[in-house]
């Protein structure tokens, strides 16, 4: 194996299985399938590692937020003690949707699986864990769901006012779709195998 991607240690991908067990459970493909996280940016899926003990003077979060205009921020703590109506929000959250803008989370404690599509339609299951940062890109087809400890509280950032409609699968019509798929999905050689040496 060559040098260790630091950010593994707090985000990890695999593709999923087709069970309907527990949406909470690691759904491993057999034998396991796991990405890399330059795969994942592929995608157009941003990550970072950051340290999460420190969020509120952190100069690599201040800087991300400035270069990438990421003005807005606040916390969404996710749990059946913390969040009002928790089963139906769950539910929501893991019905396949998208964004006309980025879904920007850090996980500042606990956990939670963001699922996104590949170029094939295929589940990637992403695993972001305490001091990872993910950006969903607008227009990706992703969904949510806690793992089994049951709790994610993360910082939710946006690039001016927050906007957290979802639109629900189909929505291959709105511009913000048709862009993700002509910047990610068309793109030449998208869906082969990833030379990160470059």
């Amino acid at each position: 194996m060559g040098a260790s991607d630091k950010r593994e240690e707090v985000i990890q991908a695999w593709y999923m299985d087709d069970s309907n067990e527990d949406q909470r459970l690691p759904h491993h493909r057999e034998p396991k399938e796991f990405l890399s996280l330059d795969q994942l940016a592929e995608l157009g899926v941003l990550s970072w590692r950051l340290d999460a003990d420190n969020y509120e003077t952190d100069e690599e979060l201040k800087k991300i937020r400035e270069d990438r205009g990421y003005s807005y921020m606040d916390f969404c703590e996710v749990c059946p003690e913390k969040l009002p109506n928790y089963e139906e929000k769950i539910k929501n959250f893991f019905e396949e949707h998208l964004h006309t803008d980025e879904e920007i989370r850090y996980c500042v404690a606990g956990s939670g699986y963001f699922d996104v599509r590949d170029h094939n339609d295929q589940w990637i299951r992403v695993w972001v864990k305490k001091g990872g940062l993910i950006v969903l890109p607008a227009g990706i087809y992703h969904r949510f769901t806690l793992d089994t400890n049951n709790y994610i509280k993360a910082m939710r950032l946006f690039v001016g006012d927050p906007i957290w409609t979802p639109y629900n699968r189909p929505h291959d019509h709105l511009p913000a779709r048709k862009e993700y798929v002509e910047n990610f999905l068309h793109k030449e050689g998208s869906g082969q195998a990833v030379d990160a040496a470059a």
